[in-house]
């Protein structure tokens, strides 16, 4: 008798065992079909006034367009460019630099120049990555009074979301001197990866640089709808490799008949240019060090003159087999002025970062068995961001599909032309699109001896709402804690933790009795709700989950591979909870049952089941980790409380013998009177007739 239970404290939930009254309902539909999409998916919630542009907000570089006509175009800034640097400055004056002028003063203001502050958003400061940023970068990652990565610059703390805000206004005024009016209205762009968390903190950039965010987009979905858009109606399938400067994505989608699919999606939040940047900027070092002697890591100044000749090196790599780089006065000691003149081949930096390339191959081939296909079923292979330049990414991903990628959309622009396809679909200037997109992990609550249930699996089109009814694991338990988690992993401690609230004012009642309905609901944006509601009060409590710190890349792919690696081990510590499960149900149902009939036992009897439930409630106490032990003691109780239903059953049946045999007692004597009677009548009747 199987169980499923809320850790509450030292109360639980769990669901009401399939024997009793209490029935789990069938999940709510999942808006899967497109029939039963456009008008939630593809419509905001009013008529969208005013223009609405799609911008590519990135980690190393931003993008904005728009629709003209039936076609995206991307907008130049100021300085004539198409993309814009997602750089920041801060100098002594108190003037705030973005883009190309931020760019520009980097070398000689380091610590007060914050670029890759994406790679921060929605983090917590004690994540691993933070960490590993936090003693490579040049500016400062402090922590805030939440626990939140922020950074420090000329002495003001900033959140990664008012960073991006910057941008996002930087790329808000360039569409406005382009279109000549105020632009009010954007759809954003996130790793598809992006969890709950990052979501939030996007949309909370958008509020800030004075946005109305209608839609938040994943970046290889707008990607394919940019590709796409004049191949809408062919059937084909699309893999998007998407390798920007701080993250990376793969989705694979199929498109038919206007319908835009996403069948699955993988990829790792914290990879990307930056960290080849910053293999190449250690190499540089390594080797000054070894030349001069001199270590240039701890020389800031220094660092970022590195890290820039690092960038453009691996910038010119991808069309030349070698460059130079040189940097004079690149530090000093006593014996004057050193410099750095070093040459770089191709072949010895695809060396250094191969292990970089290497680490996309896994997400792709997780991708492809998510969706249930192989290479060769796919049609296109689209390269988007700029690191997919790289010879090396190039020839991964033709031996791994095995056909040369698609290179008719331009890497840097292509996911903000598609997020100005998404705006002309909510202005209505884009008819007969649909999207469908996906949650990219799976999402459910922790239940009794710390079992993950999932309530949506990974891959899941969203949006999608789903319920469970679950019931209370105790007698007279007022209120429950629900824990919600995120994560492939069969046990609740090895997921990420997202958030977690408590129902209370549950009526007192017998544990299994009560009925409480927890709801999770994933919105267009991909961000979650969850709610639960005790159906026998109507009380109600739900979160909007935003508390979460950001879900590493490692964490994420360990979650995955760790559910494929320690899958037996994973089996065998579910197995071990699942059992005990049902030991303590079978306990606690056959000890109450004892307890009621124990007059219908023999002694014999009482003593068979009393025994069978100490050694199991021995075995449990010792180990409960031993399976196959507890479900053998479990089937020596069965089959001994078996004597408790017989004995109900005979005392049934005597009580009914009984009752037929007083029956038959008080009937026959009534029947033989009458008779007696009647015959006496007759033999008067007879007698006078003979005188």
């Amino acid at each position: 008798m199987l169980r499923f239970l809320l850790r509450a404290g030292a109360r639980a939930l769990h669901r009401a065992p399939a024997l009793a009254t209490l029935k789990v309902p069938e999940p709510v539909v999942e808006l899967r079909q497109p029939s039963l999409l456009p008008q939630r998916r593809l419509r905001s919630t009013g008529a969208v006034q005013g223009d609405v542009v799609g911008i590519d907000l990135g980690t190393t570089n931003s993008c904005v367009a728009i629709m003209e006509g039936k076609a995206p175009r991307v907008i130049e800034n100021a300085e004539g460019q198409r993309t814009t640097p997602s750089v920041v400055a801060f100098t002594s004056s108190g003037e705030r630099l973005v883009g190309i002028a931020a760019k520009r003063q980097a070398v000689t203001n380091p610590e007060n120049t914050i670029f890759a502050a994406k790679r921060l958003i929605g983090r917590r400061y004690e994540d691993p990555e933070v960490q590993r940023d936090v003693k490579i970068m040049p500016y400062k990652i402090v922590r805030a009074d939440n626990g939140d990565a922020w950074v420090e610059a000329q002495g003001n703390r900033y959140s990664p979301a008012q960073i991006g805000a910057f941008v996002l206004q930087k790329m808000k005024e360039t569409a406005e001197s382009f279109l000549g009016r105020t632009v009010n209205n954007a759809v954003i762009t996130v790793p598809a990866y992006f969890n709950d968390a990052q979501r939030q903190a996007t949309k909370d950039a958008g509020r800030i640089a004075g946005l109305n965010v209608l839609r938040i987009i994943n970046e290889p979905t707008a990607a394919a709808l940019a590709y796409g858009l004049d191949k809408a109606d062919e059937g084909r399938v699309v893999a998007v490799y998407d390798l920007g400067g701080g993250t990376f994505d793969v989705s694979i989608l199929e498109i038919s008949g206007g319908v835009f699919e996403v069948k699955a999606t993988n990829g790792d939040t914290h990879l990307g240019g930056e960290d080849f940047d910053n293999v190449l900027l250690n190499h540089l070092v390594s080797e000054f060090k070894k030349d001069q002697g001199i270590d240039l890591s701890r020389d800031r100044l220094a660092l970022q003159r590195l890290r820039e000749a690092a960038e453009k090196a691996k910038v010119e790599l991808s069309s030349t087999m070698q460059t130079e780089i040189n940097l004079p006065f690149i530090t000093a000691d006593a014996s004057g002025p050193k410099h750095m003149n070093m040459k770089l081949t191709r072949a010895k930096f695809e060396s250094l970062v191969d292990h970089l390339v290497q680490r996309t191959l896994e997400p792709m081939k997780l991708c492809l068995k998510d969706a249930g296909m192989s290479a060769k079923d796919i049609s296109d292979v689209l390269l988007v961001g700029g690191m997919t330049r790289v010879p090396a990414v190039q020839r991964l991903v033709q031996d791994f599909f095995g056909r040369a990628p698609n290179k008719s959309v331009n890497p840097d622009e292509v996911v903000a032309m598609g997020a100005a396809i998404q705006g002309g679909v909510l202005r209505g200037d884009v008819k007969d699109i649909l999207l469908l997109d996906v949650t990219p992990l799976s999402l459910g609550i922790e239940t009794l001896g710390g079992v993950f249930t999932k309530l949506i699996p990974r891959n899941s089109t969203i949006p999608t709402k789903k319920s469970q009814v679950f019931s209370t694991a105790a007698d007279n338990q007022t209120q429950v804690g629900i824990k919600v988690l995120q994560g492939e992993r069969p046990m609740a401690a090895e997921n990420k933790l997202l958030g977690q609230f408590d129902l209370v004012g549950i009526p007192p009642a017998p544990r299994g009795v009560p009925q409480i309905e927890v709801i999770f609901d994933i919105d267009a944006n991909g961000i979650l709700h969850v709610s639960a509601v005790d159906k026998g009060t109507g009380k109600r409590n739900e979160v909007v989950i935003t508390s979460s710190g950001g879900l590493s890349n490692e964490e994420i792919e360990k979650m995955i591979k760790d559910a494929e690696m320690h899958a037996e081990e994973d089996r065998r510590r579910q197995a071990a909870v699942e059992a005990k499960n049902e030991a303590d149900s079978l306990l606690y149902t056959t000890e109450r049952t004892l307890s009621e009939h124990r007059a219908k036992l023999s002694a014999t009897d009482v003593e068979t089941v009393e025994k069978a439930a100490q050694d199991l409630r021995a075995v449990l106490e010792k180990d409960a980790t031993a399976a196959d032990t507890i479900r053998e003691k479990t089937k020596v109780l069965q089959q001994a409380a078996m004597r408790i239903g017989e004995a109900i059953y005979r005392a049934s049946q005597a009580s009914q013998s009984t009752q037929q045999a007083q029956q038959s007692q008080s009937e026959t004597p009534e029947a033989e009177f009458k008779d007696v009677n009647q015959d006496s009548d007759e033999k008067k009747q007879q007698g006078k007739g003979g005188s």
